[in-house]
């Protein structure tokens, strides 16, 4: 529909929840798309798919795919190996082991950004581009998830928030630091992001009873129940460790969910480096997997923005703006009425300001 010159598709959990089981149908979906009748005006491809399983240590299950039409000329690619830039041509796959290609950064968070924690598939890979003229750095990310409903809600901002943070600015110092020159760059991918949870659960609840029960046992929080004061106590909230059910669930949809956009704080931390285009999308995360439902999220977690596409200040500079300033950008989901999944594909188009060298 919008007819894009270069195409970047990022992708999280190559493989799935069962990766070593769909493993190959993953890298036949890929394939699928690089021989689709779509894409037979795109003559220069560059795939990266981390698809190591076996390596426990570094396995990321990143996928980058980048599609290049060929009317778009100049385009060049860096080779981290011997620090230049180089023209782009053909088609170059590099399925399974990444660490010695030269022209990909990939990195794999340490155990130590969450200790308390099971150790996943979370990290980050970089490719650099010039476009245009332009030098860019494309990013994409997997930032740590909400393991627990309960534990999201207990503190604000959450032990998770925190883990997130702690992560994004690493890879934000790491993508920025001196070891190459650097480039303003457009991060992508699953940051996780979620709503501040305790301060939701508190505007949701506001009239309600709040019931806290407690495993016999440990003590610790099993349910949060909510009941309306009237209404024949209706239960209006109820929240377990993977389980979050509000009676008008319709609010998360509601404009776009632009009510609880206030409660989507985790970028704020990071306005001193990154912008972003305004959220005009309900939250991506999580839909049902039941290919007739696509446009109904699951009772599992808080709907929340998880999906995002950030970008460095200088990276929005060079954005093309239209006429009256208004840019030419469109910031969305992609298939918002097919399912997708339980992430709902977000993406960014625009157009790059020509820069004459």
């Amino acid at each position: 529909m919008h007819n894009p010159q270069f195409i970047a598709l990022h992708f999280q959990e190559v493989g799935g929840k069962d990766y070593m089981v769909n493993m190959g149908h993953a890298e036949n979906f890929f394939r699928n798309i690089d021989c689709s009748e779509e894409m037979k005006d795109f003559d220069r491809v560059c795939i990266y798919v981390d698809n190591q399983f076996q390596a426990e240590d570094s396995f990321t299950a990143l996928g980058s795919l980048y599609f290049i039409r060929k009317t778009l000329k100049n385009i060049y690619q860096y080779d981290f190996n011997v620090k230049e830039f180089k023209a782009v041509s053909g088609r170059n796959k590099h399925v399974g082991p990444l660490e010695g290609v030269a022209t990909v950064e990939i990195e794999k968070f340490s155990k130590n950004f969450w200790p308390d924690f099971k150790w996943s598939r979370k990290g980050f890979m970089r490719t650099r581009w010039i476009i245009h003229n332009q030098g860019l750095d494309l990013v994409n990310v997997h930032l740590f998830h909400d393991a627990s409903n309960l534990v999201a809600c207990s503190s604000s901002p959450s032990i998770y928030s925190a883990n997130r943070k702690n992560a994004l600015r690493y890879v934000i110092n790491r993508i920025s630091d001196s070891r190459y020159t650097p480039l303003p760059f457009i991060v992508f991918g699953d940051f996780n992001f979620r709503l501040d949870t305790l301060s939701l659960v508190q505007h949701l609840s506001t009239a309600a009873d709040v019931q806290t029960v407690k495993r016999e046992c440990s003590n610790e929080v099993e349910k949060i129940i909510c009941e309306e004061k009237d209404n024949d106590r209706q239960v209006l909230l109820r929240i377990e460790e993977k389980l979050f059910v509000y009676l008008h669930h319709a609010v998360f949809q509601e404009n776009n969910g632009g009510e609880l956009l206030k409660y989507d704080k985790e970028v704020a931390a990071f306005h001193d480096v990154i912008k972003e285009e305004d959220i005009g999308f309900p939250p991506s995360y999580p839909y049902s997997e039941e290919y007739t439902k696509p446009t109904q999220y699951m009772n599992t977690r808080c709907p929340a923005w998880c999906d995002r596409i950030l970008m460095s200040h200088s990276a929005q500079e060079f954005i093309h703006k239209g006429e009256d300033g208004e840019k030419c950008v469109v910031y969305n989901t992609v298939g918002p009425r097919v399912c997708m999944g339980d992430h709902k594909p977000v993406f960014l188009f625009f157009s790059l300001k020509t820069i004459d060298h």
